[in-house]
């Protein structure tokens, strides 16, 4: 299907990518090279195809152009470029299938497949979780995929928050009742969740999120009521360690987990003064720990978007990136101010706003975590850019005329089964 509509591959790689479904299996499918077999037939379905468009479609492309060549830059510059190699390979693979999904997305049902394949990988994990958290009272933790980006509680539980108003923008679109009620249980499992993951950092970036859907609700009454409801429900069954855990946030001078954060962050703050490029691709080394660590000499990972992004790739590096985030939640406000009078696009306008709270949330979250090279908020970006283009171009007037399936390839068209029907040959009789 990729080879003859590449955009499928762009979905085969996506799900691969982010919801890493091979490593719930065991043997040689742990460890096959899918996510590289899905890149290397989009890749190949691209060289053939006419339907592609150039990758820059927007400001915030730019921007993360320009991350990308200096992200390479920091590592052949950085301390250690060899051992840094792998990390590199990893990042670059990432970013360059971002282009690719630039490059081949184009019209409303790639963009809505995209938000489906992208959120729903995550949900399906979410919703697993969350059902383990309620059977067992919280009482162990939730983790995402082994060997992955999210593999990490707190990783995980950040990924599940960021979902959770993509999720909502998605059932803005459904029209049956019953799929909408699913998809509320579904969000509320990945709330379970990410609770059960025991995640500090999660904690923040749910009363943030949840913080900015209230201000811009209609119904804060009625948005109140079921926030107090969800707490009512989930918050009582976590247990004495959870409550426990969360309760550090308020004492951190006391927990030696955030003071050694913090000694990583000031270590992150003088790699950055004394290297243009930083430190590569991690600054990680113990020569920098030893001579710039303030509490402690103990190497360790930096548990923050912006002080990895500082002290891996420098001051350029960290506005660069600042840059595309911020140039992307302009962006998504732009559908939010000029799409509301388009009925046609009234799908942006509820994207654009969800992808604002989803990136808030990573803001807020991402704080205290090390996950600057995640695929998800990269596939935002891809979104709100090209919903925007969309827009502009007036795509609604040029969007296939076929239900999707036909579209996708999945089920035979009224044409084509008549054009099958009329070549069979006749039986004669005698």
């Amino acid at each position: 299907m990729a080879l003859r509509r590449p955009w499928v591959g762009v979905m085969l790689w996506t799900w691969l990518s982010i919801m890493n479904p091979h490593r719930y299996s065991w043997g040689f499918a742990y460890s096959a090279p899918l996510a590289a077999v899905a890149a290397g037939v989009a890749l190949l379905g691209l060289a053939f195809t006419k339907e592609r468009q150039s990758p820059f479609q927007g400001a915030p492309v730019a921007w993360f152009a320009l991350l990308t060549i200096w992200i390479t830059l920091s590592w052949l510059f950085g301390y250690d470029p060899a051992g840094d190699y792998v990390q590199w390979s990893k990042v670059m693979k990432i970013y360059f299938m971002t282009f690719v999904a630039l490059m081949l997305l184009s019209n409303k049902y790639h963009l809505m497949a995209f938000a489906w394949v992208t959120v729903g990988s995550l949900a399906l994990l979410g919703a697993k979780g969350g059902f383990f958290t309620v059977l067992h009272g919280g009482n162990y933790r939730v983790w995402g995929p082994p060997g992955s980006f999210i593999a990490d509680n707190n990783h995980f539980a950040l990924a599940l928050i960021m979902t959770v108003p993509l999720l909502h923008f998605l059932q803005l679109q459904l029209q049956k009742p019953w799929q909408r009620h699913l998809m509320t249980v579904t969000m509320l499992s990945c709330v379970a969740s990410a609770l059960g993951s025991h995640s500090r950092g999660a904690l923040l970036a749910i009363s943030a999120m949840g913080a900015v859907l209230w201000w811009r609700s209609n119904r804060k009454g009625l948005m109140s009521f079921g926030v107090l409801v969800v707490l009512l429900l989930l918050l009582p069954m976590m247990p004495e360690e959870w409550w426990a855990r969360m309760g550090t946030i308020q004492t951190y001078e006391e927990d030696a987990s955030a003071m050694g954060r913090i000694n990583g962050w000031l270590v992150a703050i003088e790699v950055a003064k004394h290297y243009l490029f930083g430190g590569g691709m991690s600054y990680q080394h113990e020569f920098f720990f030893s001579m710039w660590g303030v509490y402690n000499t103990n190497v360790i990972a930096a548990h923050s978007i912006y002080f990895q992004i500082l002290g891996n790739h420098g001051f350029i590096g960290l506005a660069l990136y600042l840059g595309l985030w911020a140039s992307t939640l302009w962006q998504a406000g732009w559908l939010r101010r000029h799409a509301r009078s388009i009925p046609e696009a009234k799908w942006t306008v509820d994207l654009g706003s969800m992808v604002q709270v989803s990136l808030i949330g990573f803001a807020v979250g991402g704080a205290f975590l090390s996950m600057p090279y995640f695929d998800l908020p990269y596939n935002l970006m891809v979104l709100v850019v090209l919903a925007r283009r969309w827009v502009e171009t007036r795509g609604w007037e040029r969007d296939p005329a076929i239900p999707f399936m036909e579209y996708a390839g999945l089920r035979v068209g009224k044409r084509e089964r008549a054009d099958v029907s009329s070549a069979r040959p006749r039986r004669t009789g005698y």
